[in-house]
């Protein structure tokens, strides 16, 4: 068991971490980020309606902005699982899987959600590849494809409104009855928009790229894209242990400088904010460690 003390903690070392990183790198801030490797976009072929970055795979991203965090020198990174976390007097610490523990002023949160995806064989094959979650992110790409979204009721709604600039030919399978108020319901009408309340037994592609979707009547429907909005838990308890407020939809709950209700705990990226991409996450990043040497220098000039 070792300890060691920094000024600031980052819990996450994708973009909106490395980000926060950047920020306090070149403030000369003592920064340590735990980091376990697995990025929710591992297998995302390419990101895109990022400037500069636009169809580079999200590693290619993500080396680049680690290798210049790195050049700051008092930026240290610690390759591993943070599984609990408690206040301190000067501050926080942070235990992690193998048992060391770490301590620091201030604590950043930049580690993501997890989506409950549906039990579908072949679907996480395709997540992220040709089965999607942001229109935004990566429907150009797909765009006049014929088009399925596994959604319902309100998320299959927007989805839908948004999609629907992109494709003439989308349907909405709800896998199950279908929870549409009777305004959604007719302007899905007006637009074209099927919908199939049969549940889905398998996804059939190649090498992720949809090709069927198998119902469980026996039915077989062609899609080459279909869009997926599911619940989603937190990556990691440790926001909700230390006594963060959420959102009623599951976000930690922050406020327009990035902070929780817990004094020197802030949080960026997915783990926050409804809007899930590369560019909102390095926004968030850069903000909270502008926001966080806001605090250390409050405190100690």
């Amino acid at each position: 068991m070792s300890e060691a003390q920094y000024e600031v903690i980052i819990i996450g070392g994708s973009y909106s971490g490395l980000s926060a990183a950047m920020s306090l790198g070149r403030s000369l801030r003592k920064v340590l980020v735990i980091d376990s490797g697995k990025p929710c976009n591992i297998q995302t072929p390419h990101s895109h309606n990022f400037l500069t970055q636009d169809g580079k795979t999200p590693k290619e991203i993500s080396t680049v902005a680690k290798e210049q965090v790195k050049k700051y020198n008092t930026v240290e990174f610690y390759d591993g699982f943070a599984t609990e976390g408690k206040k301190t007097e000067n501050g926080f610490e942070i235990r992690t899987k193998r048992g060391e523990i770490f301590e620091a002023k201030k604590l950043i949160f930049a580690t993501g959600i997890v989506d409950e995806v549906p039990n579908i064989k072949g679907f996480w094959d395709c997540w992220g590849i040709s089965l999607i979650h942001c229109p935004y992110c990566h429907g150009y790409e797909f765009r006049t494809k014929k088009t399925g979204i596994i959604a319902n009721g309100d998320r299959a709604f927007h989805i839908a409104s948004l999609v629907n600039n992109l494709t003439n030919d989308l349907t909405i399978l709800t896998r199950g009855k279908a929870e549409f108020t009777e305004e959604q319901t007719q302007k899905l009408k007006q637009n074209n928009i099927n919908i199939i309340e049969t549940e889905i037994d398998e996804i059939q592609h190649q090498n992720g790229y949809i090709e069927n979707l198998i119902l469980s009547d026996g039915e077989i429907l062609n899609f080459e894209a279909v869009y997926g909005a599911f619940p989603f838990r937190q990556h990691s308890h440790i926001p909700e242990s230390l006594g963060c407020e959420m959102t009623e939809m599951g976000h930690i709950k922050i406020d327009q400088f990035q902070k929780t209700n817990v004094a020197g705990l802030l949080a960026c990226g997915d783990n926050s904010s409804l809007m899930r991409s590369v560019a909102n996450a390095v926004y968030t990043g850069n903000l909270t460690g502008a926001m966080v040497n806001m605090e250390l220098t409050n405190e100690g000039f």
